[in-house]
């Protein structure tokens, strides 16, 4: 059964829209150890999550949970410093949350970014990857639970998966900024554990290039809407089996941060040719 949405954060949704400075033109979504680049940018607001009625408090480190409106490029812009994941137990209408409030305050341009393990053997840890194509079917079943049965205007939303033109504009801002911008397929795992050698192994056999615990769900959605959206990933590790280092998250804020400014410059481009 479709869950309403627009019922369950009435209160939420409300509240926000008494207190934002302006409309977004675009949506940053930002992924473990990134969160620094909003703090590049000229804020306008910022909110802690915790002081909004409803949202879920984030638990991960690096993900600090606040919610920013900045101006760059002359571009208003929504950023979301701090995500919600299946493997901190949460559902799947408390993990599309930023998605939703987006759409909620007139925005229709959303950019994810995410930090993956890196299966294809030519990925090094920092390089990043401009998602072309995702696997998520293995959470087929909770996207029902928020988009239900899917209409013709819904199915021909996700047609345009992810949005040609954002990723043609991504690409553009990777040559500009000379950063050798990997293209692949991001494979959706719910956690909470990393990905066992053996399932790293059926990823590739399947042509999947990277592999992380968020975005698909949310991409799918906000495609749903009828936004445009695409996403970009950071390679933070080599995937289980591919190297002989164990996997840690600290490894994958360790290699966000040391990547942080080619990302910065990246993402500054992105919005500078929107």
């Amino acid at each position: 059964m479709k869950i309403d949405l627009a019922f369950k954060y009435k209160d939420l949704i409300n509240y926000l829209n008494k207190i934002v400075p302006f409309t977004p033109q675009v949506t940053i979504v930002l992924g473990s150890g990134l969160g620094d680049f909003a703090e590049t940018l000229n804020i306008v607001k910022s909110i802690s999550t915790t002081d909004l009625p409803g949202y879920p408090p984030s638990t991960v480190e690096g993900h600090s949970g606040r919610i920013i409106f900045v101006e760059s490029e002359n571009k208003k812009l929504l950023l979301f410093k701090g995500r919600i994941h299946f493997y901190e137990g949460y559902k799947i209408y408390e993990c599309i949350l930023p998605v939703f409030i987006s759409y909620k305050l007139g925005c229709n341009k959303i950019i994810f970014t995410n930090a993956a393990g890196g299966i294809k053997k030519d990925y090094s840890p920092g390089d990043l990857m401009l998602a072309e194509s995702f696997n998520g079917v293995n959470i087929k079943k909770e996207l029902t639970d928020i988009i239900g049965i899917a209409s013709a205007e819904v199915k021909n939303n996700l047609g345009n998966f992810t949005s040609s033109q954002l990723n043609k504009i991504i690409k553009q801002a990777a040559v500009e900024e000379n950063i050798d911008l990997k293209k692949g397929t991001y494979w959706f795992s719910k956690g909470p554990s990393y990905e066992t050698p053996a399932e790293i192994n059926m990823m590739a056999k399947f042509r999947g290039d990277a592999v992380g615990m968020s975005t698909v769900h949310e991409i799918i959605f906000a495609l749903s809407l009828g936004m445009e959206a695409a996403s970009i990933s950071c390679i933070t590790n080599y995937a289980a089996g591919i190297s002989t280092t164990k996997l840690s998250h600290e490894e994958v804020t360790e290699t966000a941060n040391r990547v942080k400014d080619t990302f910065g410059s990246l993402v500054n481009r992105v919005i500078a040719l929107i």
